[in-house]
């Protein structure tokens, strides 16, 4: 009976992360395999950096990073560029500094230590966090199984979405929507921001709008969660110690109560 009900709850939860693939919420979210999903993955280095370069390129005209601090993108595990570069790239960026002019405040070239600027001109939402926000695919509405070992699916979603345009349009309300095959409804006010060929990698990988929209989700990904690789290490090392724990636990009860147990035997004791 107790075998019965765990293999039906097995099921039921395996039916319900299979919904949440097909369905993702509303629309159709492709599961894209990133390097870094599943209790041992880990980010691609080279993928973060061509993500990176998506971003800086494409998207940072409407959507700010402002929760990422631009020196982490020497981080180990992160795009690991070089503190030279990241000192030059942050010079890209133009941040606001109330402290300049006796306290006037002006803008100044970027520093390391400043984070990636806030975007506002374009009533975009900012990207910092939007990998985590967008975790539906493999999060609420599958198991913590599905999630351990697909990933939390935010960077499914966002590739899908940048690669789910379909090229229809149509004008609502005076606004121009756009068909997108991962947005809940199917229509969009953003316009597509990818077309393919959009950067050019100088690693030669390809440029189409799928290996784009990976890119750049896996760099969002990696906004959203800097610490995912520590924290899977350190997991797996607090789960070798407990299980080391609990057999050591097991053998050490065998031990304290064998006697116990021969005398209500009535065995002599080894």
């Amino acid at each position: 009976m107790f075998k019965k009900a765990i293999v039906s709850a097995v099921l039921a939860l395996s039916l319900t992360g299979g919904a949440a693939h097909a369905a993702g919420g509303a629309g159709y979210v492709k599961d894209y395999d990133f390097s870094f999903e599943g209790p041992f993955g880990t980010f691609d280095q080279m993928q973060l950096q061509r993500g990176l370069q998506v971003y800086t390129e494409v998207c940072s005209s409407c959507h700010g990073l402002k929760y990422v601090p631009l020196r982490t993108l020497a981080d180990e595990g992160g795009p690991q560029l070089p503190e030279d570069q990241v000192r030059a790239y942050a010079e890209f960026y133009e941040v606001w500094d109330p402290l300049l002019y006796d306290g006037e405040g002006d803008f100044r070239p970027a520093i390391p230590s400043d984070n990636f600027p806030e975007v506002t001109s374009a009533g975009a939402p900012d990207l910092s966090m939007m990998a985590k926000a967008r975790a539906g695919f493999h999060g609420p509405y599958g198991t913590g199984i599905s999630q351990l070992i697909n990933g939390m699916g935010g960077a499914e979603y966002i590739a899908s979405l940048l690669a789910g345009y379909t090229g229809e349009e149509k004008e609502e309300a005076g606004a121009v929507l756009y068909e997108n095959t991962a947005y809940p409804g199917g229509w969009i006010s953003m316009s597509p921001p990818l077309w393919g060929d959009d950067v050019e990698y100088i690693d030669g990988s390809p440029t189409d709008v799928e290996d784009l929209a990976q890119d750049v989700a896996a760099f969002l990904m990696w906004t959203a969660e800097p610490k995912m690789m520590a924290r899977k290490e350190a997991g797996f090392v607090g789960v070798v110690f407990l299980s080391v724990l609990s057999v050591l636990l097991y053998l050490t009860n065998k031990r304290l109560w064998a006697p116990v147990k021969a005398r209500a035997k009535g065995m002599p004791a080894e």
